[in-house]
C-alpha cells in the first residue's frame, strides 16, 4: 500500500465518536475503532494487495469513507470488516427520511407474505459464453466502443475475465461509470425537422452492459416469480405473458358482460413519459420490501447513480447530461423494474377490473344499469390516479379515453363524463388503439381489419415496384418479415370478425404470394398456396388459437387464461370419454360464443374428435399433430 494509502488507516487521536440514541445512527471513524498498522499485518493475514488489489482497484479513502455512506455497528469484528458483503450495513441507510417528499407521498406497499432474503448469487462463465456468442453483431456500439462483433468472435477468450468483472460489481456494489453512459440517436419520425417531438430517441447501451444486466435480470425475475410477487393482472414484461393473452383475458370480460345484457365502460388510462418518471427512492423501497437484501439495494443504488446521455447525430456527440430520474431506456432491466414500481397499483381498483402492461392500462367494469357503471368506474379511476400520482408518474389526460362497449343496449348520446382529479372531462371514443390491436365499441374488429389492409397494401405495391431487384428467395424472405408477422400478430384476436372483413386480408394476402411467385392475377387462391407451400390464413390463425389453448390447459400461458379453461371430468369410462375434454360454459347468445372461456372450449373439443389425445404431450409434439390435422381441403367448385 502507498505511503498516502496508510495514511488513512493510523489511529484518530482527536475528539471522541459521537454517538446518537439510535443505533441505526451510529457512526464510528474506522481508524478510531481499529489500529490496522498496530494490531494487524493486512499483506499477511488478508493479502489485500493479492485479493483486492486494492492500490489498483479501489481507492480505500472512497470505499472505508465511512460518513456519510457507511454506518459501521460495534458489532463487526475486523475480519468482516474485509468481508465487502457486511461492510455495507445499508438499512439505515435505505429507510428513507418522513421528510422525504417521495416516501411521504408514494403509495404504501401490498401486504405480503414473509419473503426469502434475495441476494445476488455468483454469475457462472457458462451462463456468460453464453450471451456472449449469441450477440447480434449488427448491433450498434455504445460509446465505449466496443463493437458486440468482436466480444461475440473472442467469447471463449473474453468470458472468464468478464465473469470476473460482473461479480465483482456485485461484491463491491459499483458498477463500471461507463457502462451507465448512453448514446442516444434521434430517428425522425416525419414533420417538422426543427421540432424535438418530431424525433424518436434511441437509446443505446454499452453491449457489456446489457450481458450484465441479462444476468441480473434473469435472477431478479426469477424471485420475483417464484415467489409470485406480481399481480395476477400484470402481463408486461413476464415469461408466458403478452399483448395477446392481456387482450384476450379483457375481451373475455367484455363479452361474457355483454352477453348477460350488461353495460360495459372502460378507460384506456395514458401515462406521459413513465419509463423517465420513475423516483429512484420509491423503487428502492419497493425493492426492500420485496426481500431484497441490503448488498442488492446498494447494488441498485449504485446502478441508477451518475447516469448520464449524449445525442449522437452525423458523427457529432453532445456533451453528457446527467439523468437522474427514469429507469435506463434501452436496457435490460428497466422494464422488469419499471413493473415492479406500478405492480401495486393494480390494488386501487376497487370494485372495478383493471389490467397492467407496461405503462398501458385498462380499467373497465360492468353492470346492469349504465348510471351505476360508470358511477364505479369514476371512483376506481379517481383512486388510480391517487395510486399514480403517489408514484410520481402523470396522467396524460389528452390520451386517456373512455369507452362504453355495447351490442344492442339504449345508451345515451351523451354519457356522464369521466373526469380527472383535475376536473378535465375525458373524451368518449368508438375506436382505441389498445396493445397494438384496434378495438370499437361493437368489437366487430373493421377498423383494425381495415388498418391491416391497408398496411399491407401499402408494403406489397412497394414490393411489386421493385420486384426486378429481388431474386426469388429474396423475395420470400422479405414476404416472411414483413407481410406475415403484420398478419399473425393478434390474429387469435380479430379471427372473431365477419367472414366478409377477414376476406380482405386473403386478399392481401394472396397478392403476397403473387409477388412471391410471379403467379398471374388468375391464379386459384388454392393453386398459390400450393405453389408457395403456405396454409390459408384461416388454418394459420386456426393453427395459433389452437396453440394458445392447449398452453391453457398445459398452465404455460398467464393464469387468468389458464382459470378460463376447465377439464371435463367423464362419467363412464369409454373409449371417447377417456380423451381430454373441456367444459363448455353457457352462453345467451351468438356474440357471447365469441369469448374466450366458449369457443376455446368448442374448438378444443372438435379438435379432439380427430386428434384423440387421452393424455397430455409436450407443447412441441402437440405443434407437430396439430400440423398434420389442419390442412387445406380447398372445397371450391
Amino acid at each position: 500500500m502507498s505511503s498516502s494509502d496508510t495514511a488513512c488507516w493510523k489511529p484518530y487521536k482527536g475528539t471522541k465518536t459521537t454517538r446518537s440514541n439510535s443505533p441505526t445512527n451510529r457512526v464510528y471513524s474506522l481508524s478510531t475503532v481499529y489500529s490496522l498498522s498496530t494490531v494487524y499485518s493486512l499483506s499477511t493475514v488478508y493479502n489485500l494487495s493479492t485479493v483486492y488489489n486494492l492500490s489498483t482497484v479501489y481507492s480505500p479513502s472512497t470505499l472505508y469513507s465511512l460518513s456519510p455512506v457507511y454506518s459501521l455497528s460495534p458489532v463487526y469484528s475486523l475480519s468482516p470488516v474485509y468481508s465487502l458483503s457486511p461492510v455495507y450495513s445499508l438499512s439505515p441507510v435505505y429507510s428513507l427520511p418522513p421528510s422525504t417528499s417521495a416516501n411521504s407521498s408514494a403509495p404504501p406497499a401490498a401486504p405480503r407474505p414473509s419473503l426469502s432474503r434475495f441476494s445476488f448469487t455468483q454469475i457462472q462463465i457458462a451462463d456468460v459464453l453464453k450471451e456472449l456468442q449469441n450477440l447480434d453483431p449488427y448491433k450498434s456500439a455504445g460509446l465505449d466502443n466496443l463493437d458486440p462483433l468482436f466480444l461475440k468472435l473472442s467469447a471463449t477468450i473474453v468470458a472468464t475475465p468478464i465473469t470476473s468483472l460482473f461479480n465483482l460489481s456485485f461484491i463491491s456494489s459499483e458498477i463500471p461509470k461507463d457502462w451507465k453512459a448512453a448514446a442516444v440517436i434521434p430517428l425522425f419520425k416525419g414533420g417538422d425537422t426543427l421540432d424535438p417531438n418530431c424525433y424518436r430517441p434511441i437509446s443505446i447501451l454499452p453491449c457489456l452492459s446489457k450481458v450484465f444486466e441479462s444476468q441480473v435480470n434473469k435472477q431478479v425475475t426469477d424471485h420475483l416469480e417464484s415467489h409470485r410477487t406480481f399481480s395476477a393482472v400484470q402481463s408486461g414484461f413476464r415469461a408466458g405473458h403478452g399483448c395477446t393473452s392481456a387482450t384476450l383475458k379483457v375481451l373475455n370480460d367484455i363479452i361474457t358482460a355483454i352477453d348477460k345484457r350488461q353495460y360495459c365502460a372502460a378507460v384506456f388510462i395514458d401515462l406521459a413519459k413513465a419509463f423517465d418518471s420513475v423516483n429512484h427512492h420509491i423503487l428502492i423501497g419497493r425493492l426492500s420490501s420485496l426481500g431484497f437484501s441490503d448488498d442488492c439495494l446498494a447494488w441498485f443504488t449504485n446502478y441508477f447513480a451518475d447516469r448520464v446521455q449524449c445525442v449522437k447525430s452525423e458523427g457529432m456527440l453532445s456533451g453528457p447530461l446527467a439523468v437522474s430520474m427514469g429507469v435506463p431506456q434501452g436496457s435490460i432491466l428497466g422494464p422488469t423494474l419499471f413493473s415492479v414500481y406500478i405492480n401495486d397499483v393494480a390494488l386501487a381498483a376497487g370494485d372495478s377490473l383493471i389490467h397492467l402492461y407496461a405503462d398501458d392500462t385498462i380499467l373497465y367494469t360492468f353492470g346492469p344499469s349504465l348510471d351505476t357503471v360508470l358511477s364505479n368506474l369514476q371512483t376506481s379511476f379517481n383512486a388510480i390516479q391517487h395510486s399514480f400520482r403517489g408514484l410520481q408518474l402523470l396522467l396524460n389526460a389528452s390520451k386517456t379515453k373512455c369507452m362504453l362497449f355495447n351490442r344492442s343496449l339504449p345508451a345515451p348520446a351523451c354519457p356522464t363524463s369521466i373526469t380527472t382529479l383535475d376536473g378535465s372531462d375525458l373524451e368518449y371514443v368508438d375506436v382505441y388503439k389498445y396493445l397494438g390491436v384496434w378495438l370499437d365499441c361493437k368489437l366487430s374488429f373493421q377498423t383494425h381489419i381495415k388498418h391491416l389492409q391497408s398496411k399491407i397494401k401499402s408494403r406489397v405495391g412497394f414490393l411489386f415496384r421493385n420486384k426486378a431487384s429481388f431474386t426469388q428467395a429474396a423475395k420470400l424472405t422479405l414476404v416472411k418479415l414483413t407481410i406475415l408477422p403484420i398478419l399473425d400478430f393478434g390474429d387469435v384476436i380479430y379471427k372473431m370478425a365477419s367472414n366478409t372483413l377477414l376476406s380482405k386480408l386473403d386478399a392481401v394476402y394472396h397478392s403476397a404470394i403473387r409477388f412471391v411467385t410471379k403467379a398471374p392475377y388468375t391464379t386459384h387462391h388454392c393453386d398459390l398456396y400450393a405453389l408457395v407451400g403456405w396454409p390459408s390464413l384461416h388454418i394459420r390463425r386456426q393453427t395459433h388459437w389452437l396453440q394458445v389453448i392447449y398452453k391453457s390447459m398445459l398452465g404455460k400461458a398467464p393464469p387468468y387464461l389458464s382459470s378460463l379453461v376447465t377439464m371435463a371430468t367423464p362419467i363412464r369410462s369409454t373409449r371417447s370419454s377417456r380423451c381430454i375434454s373441456l367444459i363448455i360454459p353457457k352462453a345467451n347468445t351468438s356474440f357471447g360464443r365469441l369469448s374466450f372461456q366458449y369457443s376455446a372450449a368448442c374448438d378444443w373439443n372438435e379438435l379432439q374428435k380427430s386428434l384423440k389425445l387421452e393424455t397430455f404431450i409436450s407443447l412441441t409434439n402437440f405443434k407437430h399433430q396439430l400440423s398434420e390435422q389442419l390442412t387445406d381441403r380447398c372445397s371450391c367448385t
